[in-house]
């Protein structure tokens, strides 16, 4: 079970603490506004009013007990950075800071953060990837230019096997996941796709355009 700091109870602190209870993780959330706090509590193991850029404060709540924080203040960008600063100087082991812009990410990055989030721009990377080009089902970025597509077959690959096809070596992509009448099963080399087939597949976004 991971101990898990949430710094932030607007709905994005609120949608993470319901997927991270449901993962049985152990929650406690802060924020400054007593109407948020009411909101996110019944998602969370315990949570308290408080200000975050407040060392007492935050010194109280014993942060390097904590597996990791989140910190998803979006209001008041100078108390996102001074409390992922503070975290990090109160011995967190590891902190996550949500991103509106890429200058915050920077900033972020460069006075304690180990990771941010940036959902807005995740999100219409997402939304707009699969609108343009029409085989992409979905699309999730792992990292800046390295994304998992989920595709359909193309016509021509109907009926190859995975080996036949080859695609690691003939487009610098990965199949890490074939979806048959809506499950995922792993890929193996004598594998053949079929046409109602959809393929997760490992890669940048120049060679999924070059391949598809």
């Amino acid at each position: 079970m991971k101990s898990v700091l949430i710094i932030g109870a607007g709905q994005f602190g609120i949608h993470i603490a319901k997927r991270m209870a449901q993962l049985r993780c152990e929650i406690m959330a802060i924020d400054s506004n007593e109407e948020r706090i009411n909101t996110i509590l019944p998602f969370v193991t315990n949570a308290q009013i408080g200000d975050s850029t407040n060392a007492d404060f935050m010194r109280s709540l014993g942060i390097p007990d904590y597996d990791v924080c989140i910190v998803t203040i979006s209001d008041s960008f100078q108390d996102s950075l001074e409390t992922t600063a503070l975290l990090k100087d109160l011995g967190a082991k590891k902190v996550i800071s949500r991103a509106q812009n890429d200058v915050q990410e920077k900033f972020l990055l460069r006075n304690g953060a180990d990771e941010t989030v940036y959902p807005e721009k995740q999100t219409a990377v997402r939304l707009a990837t699969k609108e343009a080009l029409d085989d992409i089902l979905d699309v999730f970025q792992l990292d800046r230019d390295l994304y998992i597509y989920e595709v359909s077959v193309p016509k021509a690959w109907c009926s190859k096997s995975i080996a036949e096809l080859d695609i690691r070596k003939k487009h610098n992509l990965n199949i890490i996941a074939v979806r048959i009448k809506d499950q995922l099963v792993l890929p193996t080399p004598d594998m053949v796709l079929n046409a109602d087939d959809a393929m997760l597949i490992l890669g940048n976004m120049k060679d999924i355009q070059k391949a598809f």
